[in-house]
């Protein structure tokens, strides 16, 4: 028993060590978080040096969770780590699909392969949002390029039928996705039925005695908001 203080003392040291890591990570992780949505808002508007600069830091607060949880792994693959850094991969893929770039790769996020798919199956609701942007200004060669990566997505996700406990959820965020996918599908064809129809009456209208023009246009129905 002699021994008990000196083993109680090691113990000590190691939690105060994990709880010193756990605090960091969570606060961390909470920066991260917000680095990703504002690069996400930024892309939206088109402010394309402030979405930069805040993938760079989000960037920088993901290596420095890698790097500082390095001795933690159970720290590391917890549900708030693991969730921010969904939000990176989130963050980086929509904005890099938003901007025609390539596709950020595994490697190149550095992230665990669960994280990357469920952060990819969440930047399909981005796109859709790029979408509907798109679609209140009329019908655009940009959505079907963009609905084509919600496709291409979504056919890689529907191929990972694993267990939830390997894929963290996957299933539901692939179920997610279809939905928006179907969704966004039915808004782009029905903006270009209206604009088609449109063409037709101002065609019809300039063969007409006078060639006179609606005075408004063919009413459509708008986009859904999420």
């Amino acid at each position: 028993m002699h021994k008990l203080d000196t083993i109680s003392e090691q113990i000590r040291r190691a939690f105060e060590a994990r709880t010193a890591a756990r605090d960091k990570a969570l606060a961390q992780a909470r920066l991260l978080t917000r680095a990703c949505a504002l690069a996400i808002r930024a892309v939206h508007r088109e402010e394309h040096d402030l979405m930069q600069a805040h993938l760079e830091e989000a960037n920088r607060l993901a290596a420095c969770l890698r790097a500082e949880l390095a001795d933690f792994p159970d720290l590391y693959y917890a549900g708030y780590t693991q969730d921010a850094l969904k939000e990176y991969a989130e963050a980086s893929i929509t904005c890099a699909l938003i901007r025609h770039q390539p596709l950020p790769s595994l490697d190149e996020l550095d992230l665990p392969p669960a994280t990357y798919l469920n952060g990819l199956a969440e930047a399909v609701g981005e796109l859709r949002r790029r979408c509907l942007d798109i679609l209140r200004h009329g019908y655009s060669d940009e959505v079907e390029q963009l609905l084509g990566h919600m496709d291409d997505i979504f056919s890689v996700l529907v191929t990972m039928d694993f267990p939830d406990a390997i894929t963290n959820g996957l299933r539901r965020q692939t179920d997610v996705a279809r939905s928006l996918i179907e969704r966004t599908r039915g808004d782009i064809t029905f903006s270009l039925r209206g604009e088609h129809l449109e063409r037709s009456i101002r065609r019809l209208s300039a063969q007409l005695p006078g060639g006179t023009l609606p005075e408004t246009p063919v009413p459509s129905r708008p986009p859904e908001e999420e």
